[in-house]
């Protein structure tokens, strides 16, 4: 999974964190549904949009970019889809550009054409590695879990799956499948048991992301054996059924199969 889709999964799934980024009430995440818009003059969808709800019509819009390269143009392109935006839907609303780099040393600067937005507070910046105190935040220790280091974020996230654990129970899961999947991101050459291991995590198992992974993992375990039931000899019908699958489906792994040693 890459980055920015990690941090999508993260704004849609815990929009409070942005707010906490501009160092505003939380509580504004209330107001606001994060969505993925599309711009018909580039063909292409704008995916960070916090539009406010309609009984909020003084807030201002907020695009959301986040950026783990270094980018001269990021901004350039940044404000065209925000203006080629408010062509297409003219909303008759303030609007601000936030723009997330994952290191200070990354950012070309703000071109001079655009000076005036950034006085004006149009353009927020925020590096992600300078956050301090992230030790009461989940959301902002799930960002800080992504941008360190493996080597400290092993420390990050134990006490972040911490802090998870203290949330009262009707959260506490949900935040937990999220923890998981940046856990599962971060330290992505790393086995489920091994994590469990240094973590200390047995409830996830429980959780429907995990569960997913899991008949996902077996699915496809299911289909490498095909192959092999083929040369044994069994028809469609008798591997569907000996792996408890459709027919449908092991028709597919056939043809799939058959494409590969044909290339």
């Amino acid at each position: 999974m890459k980055t920015d889709t990690i941090f999508y999964t993260l704004l849609q799934n815990l929009p409070s964190v942005l707010f906490e980024l501009l160092e505003k009430p939380t509580q504004l995440a209330t107001h606001y549904e994060f969505s993925s818009v599309e711009i018909k003059e580039l063909a292409r969808r704008i995916d960070g949009v916090f539009l406010p709800k309609p009984e909020y019509p003084e807030d201002p819009i907020y695009f959301v970019e986040v950026q783990f390269q270094g980018d001269d143009n990021l901004y350039w392109r940044s404000i065209t889809e925000v203006f080629l935006y408010l062509n297409q839907y003219k909303p008759d609303k303030k609007w601000q550009a936030v723009v997330l780099w994952a290191k200070r040393s990354l950012d070309p600067g703000i071109p001079f054409a655009y000076q005036t937005s950034l006085q004006n507070g149009q353009i927020h910046v925020i590096y992600l590695d300078e956050l301090t105190d992230t030790s009461s935040s989940i959301g902002l220790g799930i960002i800080k879990l992504v941008v360190s280091p493996e080597d400290e974020a092993v420390e990050t996230a134990r006490s972040l799956i911490s802090l998870v654990q203290q949330a009262d129970a009707a959260k506490s899961r949900y935040l937990l499948e999220l923890v998981e999947r940046m856990l599962i991101y971060k330290f992505s050459t790393y086995t489920r048991q091994e994590l469990e291991a240094m973590f200390g995590l047995t409830e996830w198992r429980q959780t429907r992301f995990y569960q997913e992974v899991e008949q996902e993992t077996e699915l496809a375990t299911k289909l490498k054996t095909i192959p092999r039931l083929l040369k044994m000899g069994l028809s469609v019908e008798q591997i569907a059924e000996a792996l408890e699958l459709d027919i449908e489906t092991v028709q597919q792994a056939i043809k799939q199969q058959n494409k590969k040693e044909s290339e």
